[in-house]
């Protein structure tokens, strides 16, 4: 018989500690565990959590007796060792907690704890036959209770170890988590028609058509009828869904329609959009790439022969999908999965239903806002390297954190964008350049690509670091659009512009409108208008909870605090001198949209803003209606300026550029040339050259006349010297250190001790500290101290001491009720 051996691990748990806890295995549990699996454990008092195993070892703890292992819930591992080598990078260089990365990292259903909330599945259909008497006792009393933690579930059923049991049913979906419940992500449906089964045989077809011509007062159902086989046989056979809406649009009448369902010739059935792309199995053919997009392919093949990373410079319109596509390809002829990062999935339908056309069911989307199932089914799928499904995974940030196997190639679409960067809760790490990391670690190429690099991205290309290729023409030669200035300081002088609308801006609408074309107009701003103030003593309603003015949004006649959402009803006369006298100052885009219905009462307008798109499709359908031409005039926020191709704009008005460039950070410049460059380039994207109208009191501003004149390389140049002078990224690399608390001498006595400690070893690099913009936010009063650190210096011996500061700081009792919050490479 051989020797029972002692064996420990260590596991990592979904808790904000930096290191992993030891615990014993159960000896019969010897030849069944290993890395990457998860077990049950317990934490803290009377607590079970759920964790993974990082290492199997031999040695006993001396600080701490091991507890054991309450049970294994996997058969084989869930995670990979170069993913959890990845997790340890992310944990490291962003200074965030192993837990933190662990619990950013897993879908919600992989991480069942004590105090996890347990509801019954929305699709159970109460059939207690498929329960056993434990199962059972589980359904009663959620159906009793709603919602019960897994902790009061243990005792129901008496036993402790509930985990795996509750695992069972979330897969059976019988049960599910409250969070997944509360996240769910309906997906978009669409209303098709399709041929019955019946008549898709040509003899029972060719009978029905000849009965239909036999009366005039069939002639709609049988025009109805034509068009369905027509569109069903351009889409890939005569069986093929076809949306409802798209009939309509060719002409064929609801009614006819109607009837032909009543008599059962066809049926009409909601799909869910992607589902209706899979089931499509005819996939499109590539578009034939232009000379310009060619040349661009076969360089960044060049360049990755010689680079990890390359940057595809492409101005806006320059057809920068079509080479991704091709590209694609060229990976998954090599069996390699492929990594798609997005800025933000609800803003890029377009892209992702383009990709599904050309490649269909390898296209898997990998989202926070879908529910819990799906995401672990793609998990599943990319971790066992499945070579039919999910090659190509499209993505927001967190798609970095996917089990892949054999990544061979990461495409970050819009690298500039802020999106990718992650503010809260920790780890705040930035997806494009933890995707360079996971690159290297496959050796898998990574293209950034963009029509306004960061300054950081286009440093490292133009210094050598990355390769640089650059796409300098819109697609078939169309011609940037033409940015012009309105000149608000004159306008107004004369007394000439219409509310917060120029003469020039109006005047070129109108004659825009007239022509039947449409009008995207940007004001990164929401609600009516940002303050109010008494025109007697200047008095203007706050936010309780932050040092904020209230925002008044009209549509809900609310003042909002756009930080807490702290609301409070709009205020007749000035609490503070009693005067009726209020004004409204500044404008968002509310009031753009109510202002504008009176300068063009005739036309359909819609915002496009975080108010108008909380719900799940509302995105869709506002881009949907301008795609088809049902809106004349959008008006929205940043959202317009990501990735939306529409070929009936011929006009971009910038309402208030000022606001961009006057903002009191050393990105403001950046920002506002990349913001300004990507709303314009909605305009005029195909055949017609488009015109942008931005509107300033200084149109003479270097960065809008760079602007005007499409010129990156000049705001580059320009800029770069700035940072450089100032000691800013890229040449500096920067870390923000916030103290937090709800009391105001306590954070600043606080932020004074730690800063006084920090510039002992760091010197002249730290500065602060100073309150930010906003000292109080939900009631915590805020400090900041920033590090400038050369790019020379050892990044782990840099941060190393940081974290050994913050540990002696935390050592003193009166500190430790302070939060602070690290941000690497703040955005």
């Amino acid at each position: 018989m051989s020797e029972r051996l002692t064996l420990f691990a260590d596991v990592i748990l979904p808790v904000p500690i930096h290191q992993a806890f030891t615990y014993r295995i159960p000896f019969d549990l010897n030849d069944f565990v290993q890395f990457g699996q998860r077990v049950i454990v317990p934490f803290g008092k009377n607590k079970l959590i759920t964790g993974i195993i990082v290492r199997i070892h031999q040695e006993i703890p001396t600080v701490y007796q091991a507890k054991y292992i309450e049970h294994l819930l996997d058969e084989t591992a869930i995670i990979t060792n170069k993913q959890f080598e990845f997790w340890k990078w992310i944990a490291s260089y962003y200074m965030a907690p192993i837990g933190d990365v662990m619990n950013a990292a897993l879908p919600a259903n992989f991480k069942l704890a004590s105090e996890t909330k347990i509801v019954i599945h929305p699709e159970f259909d109460t059939n207690f036959d498929q329960l056993d008497e434990r199962e059972s006792k589980i359904i009663e009393a959620l159906e009793i209770n709603e919602e019960i933690d897994l902790k009061e579930l243990s005792e129901i059923v008496g036993i402790k170890t509930i985990q795996p049991l509750i695992k069972k049913l979330i897969e059976r979906r019988i049960v599910a988590t409250k969070e997944e419940i509360a996240n769910r992500y309906t997906p978009k449906t669409i209303l098709c028609v399709t041929l019955n089964s019946t008549f898709q045989e040509e003899n029972a077809l060719q009978e029905l058509m000849e009965e239909l011509e036999q009366s005039s007062r069939n002639a709609k159902q049988l025009e109805a009828l034509l068009i369905l086989i027509k569109e069903s046989s351009n889409s890939g056979g005569i069986h093929i869904p076809i949306p409802k809406k798209k009939l309509i649009e060719k002409g064929v009448s609801a009614s006819a329609l109607n009837t032909l369902e009543k008599n059962e010739v066809i049926s009409l059935e909601r799909f869910q959009i992607d589902r209706l792309i899979r089931d499509n199995k005819t996939k499109l053919p590539f578009k034939e790439l232009t000379d310009a997009q060619q040349n661009a392919y076969q360089e960044i093949i060049t360049s990755f022969e010689k680079n990890a990373v390359t940057l595809l410079h492409g101005v806006t319109g320059s057809g920068k999908t079509e080479v991704y596509v091709q590209l694609i390809q060229d990976y998954l002829e090599q069996g390699k999965q492929i990594l798609f990062l997005l800025p933000e999935i609800a803003l890029t339908t377009q892209l992702i239903q383009r990709l599904s056309s050309y490649f269909g069911d390898l296209v898997g989307v990998y989202h926070s806002r879908f529910n819990q199932n799906e995401r672990v089914e793609i998990w599943n799928k990319v971790l066992n390297n499945d070579v039919s499904n999910y090659r190509i995974i499209l993505g927001a940030r967190s798609a970095v954190f996917l089990p892949f196997q054999d990544l061979g190639l990461i495409i970050v679409d819009e690298e500039h964008e802020s999106s990718f960067k992650q503010y809260d809760p920790s780890p705040r790490y930035n997806a494009r350049d933890a995707s360079i990391i996971l690159g290297n670690q496959f050796q898998a190429k990574v293209l950034l690509a963009t029509a306004t690099p960061a300054m950081e991205t286009y440093y490292n290309a133009t210094t050598g670091k990355f390769g640089l290729v650059e796409l300098k023409e819109r697609y078939k030669g169309l011609r940037l659009p033409e940015i012009l200035c309105a000149d608000l300081k004159k306008e107004r002088r004369q007394k000439e512009n219409q509310s917060h609308f120029s003469v020039f801006l109006v005047d070129e609408m109108r004659q825009v409108l007239n022509n039947g074309e449409q009008v995207i107009l940007f004001q990164n701003r929401r609600g009516y208008t940002p303050l109010w103030s008494c025109e007697i003593c200047s008095w203007t309603p706050k936010c309780n909870n932050c040092d904020v003015s209230l925002t008044y949004h009209k549509n809900g006649n609310v003042l909002k605090c756009h930080y807490c959402s702290y609301t409070h009803a709009p205020i007749g006369s000035c609490p503070a001198c009693g005067s009726n006298r209020l004004k409204m100052i500044g404008f968002g885009t509310e009031k753009v949209e109510d202002e504008l219905s009176l300068v063009f009462p005739d036309k359909v307008i819609k915002r496009l803003d975080l108010d108008t798109t909380r719900s799940k499709n509302a995105y869709e359908e506002i881009i949907d209606d301008f795609e088809n031409r049902r809106i004349d005039i959008l008006i929205g926020t940043q959202m317009v300026s990501k990735g939306l191709d529409f070929d009936n704009v011929s006009l971009v008005g910038i309402l208030d550029a000022d606001m961009l460039l006057k903002r009191p950070d050393f990105r403001a410049y950046e920002r506002s040339y990349q913001l300004m460059s990507q709303v314009a380039g909605r305009a005029g994207r195909k055949e017609k050259r488009g015109k942008v109208i931005v509107q300033t009191t200084d149109p003479d501003h270097w960065v809008i006349k760079l602007v005007e004149q499409h010129d990156f390389i000049s705001f580059y140049k320009n800029e770069i010297i700035e940072r450089e002078n100032y000691f800013y990224p890229p040449f500096y690399k920067m870390i923000t250190l916030t103290l937090k608390h709800k009391e105001e001498p306590l954070v600043e006595k606080a932020a004074f001790e730690l800063a006084k400690s920090l510039r002992e070893t760091f010197k002249e690099r730290v500065l602060g500290p100073e309150f930010p913009i906003i000292k109080r936010i939900q009631n915590q009063f805020l400090k900041e101290i920033k590090l400038k650190i050369e790019r020379t210096a050892p990044d782990k011996k840099v941060k190393e001491r940081i974290a050994l500061l913050i540990d002696e700081f935390y050592s003193k009792p009166n500190n430790r009720a302070i939060k602070i919050v690290v941000d690497v490479d703040p955005l």
